[in-house]
């Protein structure tokens, strides 16, 4: 496959998954562990319930899972776009 290089795609490209990177952080990091803790209470992790997890540890975790997420797609993109490292 022969990569192309089209610097508004691989911008529109980048700027698309930093979006969608984000309101899966901000899902997990303010909904689950403010908005709908009450909700999420009856659901225990670990002894405590699912809310308060999503609070301490939960976020935090979800934000690492999405660092590693993002390295491994922009790679991806620079493939595609013929910007990657040989």
């Amino acid at each position: 496959m022969q990569p192309h290089r089209d610097a508004a795609g691989y911008w529109k490209a980048n700027v698309r998954l930093i979006l969608m990177c984000l309101a899966v952080w901000a899902f997990v990091s303010f909904g689950c562990a403010i908005l709908f803790r009450p909700l999420l209470s009856g659901i225990y992790v670990g002894g405590t319930d699912l809310g308060f997890w999503f609070a301490q540890q939960g976020s935090i975790a979800t934000f690492i899972v999405l660092i590693f997420f993002y390295a491994w797609r922009m790679n991806q993109l620079d493939k595609k776009y013929g910007l990657d490292e040989e």
